[in-house]
Parts: structure tokens; C-alpha cells; sequence
């Protein structure tokens, strides 16, 4: 029994990450390794900006993605 509900619990808590939401501008604290996508004029169309957090010190990483391949991407990350 606390095996099912301990697999009902990690269910309930997997599929919110499977939705990814697109910001309107890049947030000011964003943790380290941490990835979000922004919806920015500098990308060209149909494209959006992903985000990664940094350690102190060091830049974010920017790069522009089509949304269907980072949403596969992150599909196959999450077991």
C-alpha cells in the first residue's frame, strides 16, 4: 500500500513538470542550471530564447530553440 501511494505521489508531482510555460521577459534570480523559455524579440520567428541559469560568476546561457524541440528534449529527460 505505501508503495502505490507513494508512486501516486511522485505521479501527481511529475506532470507539472512536463508543461513548460513561456515567460514575457527573463526573470532577474533564476538558480543555477535552472531553464526557462522566454518568448523574445531577438529570436527570430517561431523560435524562442532558452534560458540557463549559471553558478556565480559566470554568464546565462541564451540560445534560440523551436518549441517542439525543447519540449521533446525535456520529454526524454524525465523518466
Amino acid at each position: 500500500m505505501r508503495s502505490f501511494a507513494l508512486g501516486l505521489i511522485l505521479s501527481a508531482v511529475a506532470m507539472p513538470c512536463l508543461a513548460q510555460t513561456i515567460l514575457k521577459s527573463e526573470p532577474l534570480a533564476l538558480a543555477p542550471y535552472e531553464v526557462v523559455f522566454v518568448q523574445d524579440a531577438s529570436c527570430p520567428a517561431g523560435k524562442v530564447l532558452k534560458v540557463t541559469g549559471a553558478i556565480r560568476g559566470l554568464h546565462r546561457r541564451k540560445t534560440c530553440v523551436s518549441l517542439t524541440s525543447a519540449q521533446a528534449s525535456l520529454a526524454t529527460a524525465i523518466p
